[in-house]
């Protein structure tokens, strides 16, 4: 018989509290409903004696956290193709996040401004992509650096979501 064994879970199967990194923990295969579910338990949550149904029964410690469990870097081209995906939506909800997306794409040199320009008392940046694409034009928002800290952290955090 061939087992498929998930990997160590994150929390423990009886309290619901995360397993802490370097801890020992119990791991039990068991057979519910016709498959096979791997059960971690902390220390505190082992039930002393293996759940019914136990096929196999170990002991584990939990790895410490993995440095490639890291969010990875946003890519430009990435970026870029959802810059250009917002500029065809006119929703004006989004016109921060578009300006915040063309100043991280100036930041990793994938855009670059070319000049600026004003109307009435509106300012645009005037905008070229670094293979040639454009001209685009972004109206500056007029944000405080804590406001596009904040909404960088914010689209940071919807980008590596969706990645």
């Amino acid at each position: 018989m061939d087992f498929h064994v998930k990997p160590l879970g994150k929390t423990c199967a009886a309290t619901g509290e995360e397993l802490p990194p370097g801890s020992i923990c119990h791991s039990v295969l068991v057979e519910q409903h016709g498959e096979q579910v791997r059960l971690d338990y902390s220390a505190a949550g082992w039930p002393e004696t293996p759940p019914e149904g136990t096929i196999a029964h170990w002991l584990t410690r939990v790895p410490d956290a993995d440095p490639t469990d890291r969010p990875r870097p946003l890519d430009p081209e990435e970026l870029f193709q959802f810059f250009e995906q917002m500029l065809d939506d006119m929703n004006p909800a989004q016109e921060r996040i578009k300006y915040i997306l063309a100043l991280l794409l100036m930041q990793k040199k994938r855009l670059r401004l070319e000049g600026t320009r004003s109307e009435d008392e509106d300012h645009y940046l005037q905008l070229a992509g670094s293979q040639g694409e454009g001209p685009y034009e972004i109206r500056d928002q007029n944000l405080s650096d804590e406001e596009i800290a904040g909404l960088q952290q914010e689209l940071n955090a919807a980008l590596y979501r969706a990645a």
